[in-house]
């Protein structure tokens, strides 16, 4: 079987990120106990908008629902779990989800004032890192070793999906000798074998691109139930994705980050001024980008010019950027939630 010594580093981030509070937290039946006074302060992984509604996830369970109105336009709410929160998804304004340890989906439906848990499954010790819908029915969530899994009932049930069709090619032989000679033992490492899947976004064209993993970029014209995997010429970890325009941008290990236009016939490496990790990004008002990573870098990518670091915060690793309804960007990480100026 193929394994890349590159591996360790996609479950490095995931443990910077993800792991840093402790171990894995367990779900608990009430989570009062989740209502802090410097929660706002903690790991904080994802910032997701949708109209009128912003709202952040993190460590703990913890969940932010944004109102320019207040003093402290950041509220916490209970959820029904303590499994760390790693990204987050609204469909409408009122409509949304949560994914994150232990296959943990919570769903909203009053734009995150209120949760209840649709999945977890803390026997498989697997995060899911990301969740897409297509419609408010129809959605998918995927994560760490390849964890995929599809609903069509806004997440009253999801069904469990495993794409071979992503394997390297020495693994499909490896598991189909292993499945003729030892069939507990081919369940077990095909649950391992498959790239972790970091980020899902959908193009203007309709196009699923999915990225990971050992140089992962994975396109898709069924909604996701067919894979093909893109010739990418590096074999680190992505962890991002983003379309701005024209243009597909995928971002992750130590600065790397390429360009291709919608076709994704040929892809160019764009030039960083640092070696940070990228994970998180933003279309600017210009036109170009605002990239978020480790090391605390926020750097602007203009459509045209060379790219250039316009705060660095020491101490920190940024993992998520958006905007607020006002307008406002706002960056989250492993010291909390901050405001851009």
């Amino acid at each position: 079987m193929l394994f890349s010594m590159l591996r360790f580093v996609s479950v490095s981030l995931i443990a910077v990120f993800l792991f840093q509070a402790g171990a894995m937290a367990s779900d608990t039946n009430g989570s009062s106990s989740q209502i802090q006074p410097l929660a706002l302060e903690s790991i904080i992984l994802d910032i997701a908008t949708n109209g009128t509604t912003t709202v952040a996830v993190g460590e703990r369970g913890h969940v932010f629902v944004f109102d320019a109105d207040k003093t402290v336009p950041w509220k916490q709410v209970p959820t029904p779990t303590d499994a760390h929160l790693t990204k987050a998804f609204f469909i409408t304004p009122q409509l949304g989800w949560a994914v994150g340890h232990d296959a943990t989906i919570i769903h909203t439906k009053d734009a995150g004032l209120t949760w209840h848990k649709q999945m977890g499954a803390p026997e498989i010790e697997k995060p899911l890192m990301d969740i897409f819908f297509f419609d408010e029915s129809n959605g998918v969530a995927i994560g760490a070793y390849g964890l995929f899994y599809r609903t069509s009932d806004g997440g009253d049930s999801w069904n469990s999906e495993y794409h071979e069709e992503l394997l390297f090619e020495e693994d499909v032989s490896y598991l189909a000798e292993l499945k003729a000679e030892d069939e507990a033992l081919y369940l077990s490492e095909r649950s391992t074998l498959l790239p972790h899947f970091n980020r899902i976004i959908s193009m203007t064209t309709g196009r699923l691109i999915m990225v990971g993993e050992l140089g992962l970029v994975a396109i898709s014209d069924d909604h996701g139930k067919l894979w093909q995997k893109i010739d990418f010429t590096y074999e680190g970890s992505m962890f991002n994705a983003v379309q701005n325009n024209g243009a597909i941008f995928v971002m992750g290990l130590r600065g790397h980050i390429f360009q291709t236009d919608l076709q994704m016939g040929s892809w160019t490496e764009v030039v960083l001024p640092v070696k940070s990790t990228i994970n998180g990004a933003i279309s600017n008002d210009d036109g170009g980008l605002t990239l978020v990573g480790n090391a605390g870098v926020i750097i602007d990518l203009p459509v045209a010019g060379e790219s250039r670091i316009i705060e660095q915060r020491q101490g920190e690793n940024l993992v998520a950027i958006n905007q607020d309804p006002q307008g406002h960007i706002w960056v989250a990480g492993t010291k909390g939630l901050f405001e851009l100026k």
